[in-house]
């Protein structure tokens, strides 16, 4: 492992807040109107896998639990904003893996204030 991804600076230069501001502008035409923050935070790293995940952070005055997270896996997954295909391959290349695959799992609700969707990296 080239990289200590546990280093919350390089996550958020890697998918900076910027990116949630931009995301909900290309969704809902103003990025006020989203519910929450993402952040891109790990939670394991393995010689043959990186277990990362985006959290879902409230935001002050608007319901995280009213918003239809569930669906958000498919929707992370295809988003040019988002290009989660891009930080998956970034992440790659910081442990120094040629060959990868990704894949996002299902939102988990961790409280009323805080989901998550599970992106895995595997070294192929």
């Amino acid at each position: 492992m080239n990289r200590n991804f546990s280093d919350q600076d390089w996550l958020d230069s890697l998918f900076p807040a910027s990116r949630t501001e931009a995301f909900f502008d290309a969704l809902f035409g103003g990025a006020e109107e989203g519910a929450y923050d993402i952040r891109l935070t790990c939670r394991r790293v393995a010689d043959d896998r990186l277990d990362m995940a985006f959290e879902l952070h409230q935001r002050p005055g608007k319901c995280l639990a009213c918003n239809l997270t569930y669906g958000l896996p498919q929707v992370f997954q295809r988003h040019p904003v988002l290009n989660v295909a891009g930080v998956a391959r970034a992440l790659a290349d910081a442990a120094g893996w040629q060959d990868m695959r990704w894949e996002l799992g299902r939102t988990e609700e961790y409280s009323r204030e805080l989901h998550c969707i599970p992106l895995t990296v595997f070294r192929a």
